[in-house]
C-alpha cells in the first residue's frame, strides 16, 4: 500500500509552507506498484549523515534553511531554497545543514536500472553511475519538482504518477548543468572497479570483507584500500557498510524485523544496526518502516 499522506501546501509556494511548520518532521513514499521510486520529505531537520552512496539517481531540493553538500572531493557547496541537486547513481556525497541551524529538503531516489532504459526511450542523458554531481538553480525547474513530488504524495494513480516522471525526466537535459565538484582521478582501472562494486552489490554483505575484495582483485589490501578511495571517496570498509545500509532499505520495506535485518547484516546486534543506520539515513529503522508501512 503507498503512502499518501497529504501535505496541503500545492497552492502556495513550498518554502512558505516550509516556513508556517514549528517541528522537525521527516515523511516518506513509496509504492510497491512503482518499487523504482521512493521519495522522502524533511522539514527543520537537524541530522546529519555521514558520506554515503545510493544505488539509485537522486534528486535533492533545498526548501528552506541552507545546507553544505561534500562530495569526493574536499571542496563544500552552500545549497540555499531553490537548488536542486543531481545526483548519479553510487557518487559518494553527504548534504547537511549549517552547524546549529536546521533546514528543509525534499529527496526523489529514481531505481538505476529502469532510469537506463528510459534513456534509451528518450536518449536523455542524466549521467552514468559515479559521475559528479550537478547543480542548478533554475526557479522553474525547482517548482516544476516541487509540483512532481506533491502528486507523488497524493492520491493519484500509479499510472499518473508514473507519467508525470517519465514527461519530468524527458523534459530535461541534467547533463546541461554545471558539476558540483570535481571527479577523483581513478587508479583503479574502470574494469576492476566495476568488478568490485558488482561484488559487493551482490554478496552476503554480512560475510564480505576488505581481505576477500582485495583477493578478488588481486591486490594488497593497502592497494585496494587507496584504489578504491580515490576511485570513489569511500574506504572499502565505508563503501561495504553504506552498501549494507542501502539493503536494509529493501529489507524494511518489505517489512522484515529489525533483528532479522541486523543478524543478516552481520551486525553484532540491533542497536548497532540502528545506529549505524541512522547516521546514514538520518532517521532510525524503526521510523523508515513506520513511514513505508502506512
Amino acid at each position: 500500500m503507498a503512502v499518501t499522506e497529504t501535505w496541503g501546501y500545492t497552492a502556495r509556494p513550498p518554502f512558505m509552507y516550509w516556513a508556517m511548520m514549528s517541528q522537525a518532521s521527516s515523511h516518506f513514499w513509496h509504492d510497491p506498484a512503482m518499487p523504482w521510486v521512493e521519495s522522502r520529505r524533511a522539514c527543520h531537520s537537524r541530522a546529519c549523515y555521514k558520506a554515503h552512496s545510493h544505488p539509485t539517481f537522486s534528486i535533492g531540493a533545498v526548501d528552506a534553511g541552507a545546507s553544505h553538500f561534500s562530495g569526493a572531493g574536499p571542496e563544500q557547496v552552500r545549497l540555499t531554497p531553490g537548488t536542486l541537486v543531481l545526483v548519479p547513481a553510487h557518487r559518494v556525497h553527504a548534504c547537511n545543514p549549517e552547524p546549529g541551524q536546521a533546514w528543509s529538503y525534499q529527496m526523489l531516489h529514481l531505481d538505476a536500472d529502469w532510469l537506463r532504459q528510459l534513456r534509451l526511450e528518450t536518449g536523455i542523458d542524466v549521467g552514468e553511475p559515479g559521475a559528479t554531481a550537478r547543480i542548478t538553480r533554475t526557479p522553474a525547474l525547482y517548482r516544476q519538482f516541487c509540483r512532481l513530488n506533491t502528486l507523488l504524495f497524493g492520491a493519484a494513480s500509479a499510472a499518473e504518477k508514473e507519467a508525470a516522471l517519465i514527461e519530468f525526466i524527458g523534459d530535461h537535459d541534467f547533463q546541461q548543468y554545471p558539476t558540483l565538484v570535481a571527479a577523483p582521478v581513478p587508479s583503479l582501472s574502470p574494469p576492476a572497479l566495476r568488478h568490485l562494486v558488482s561484488q559487493i552489490e551482490e554478496a552476503d554483505l554480512g560475510e564480505l570483507t576488505v581481505e576477500n575484495l582485495a583477493a578478488s582483485a588481486g591486490l594488497g589490501r593497502y592497494q585496494l584500500i587507496r584504489g578504491f578511495r580515490a576511485a570513489t571517496g569511500m574506504t572499502p570498509h565505508a563503501y561495504l557498510l553504506n552498501a549494507r545500509i542501502n539493503r536494509a532499505r529493501g529489507w524494511l520495506r518489505e517489512g522484515l524485523e529489525l533483528a532479522e535485518i541486523a543478524y543478516r547484516l552481520g551486525f553484532a546486534d540491533q542497536s548497532h544496526f540502528q545506529r549505524v543506520f541512522k547516521a546514514h539515513a538520518g532517521v532510525t529503522p524503526g521510523h523508515y518502516r513506520v513511514r513505508h508501512a502506512q
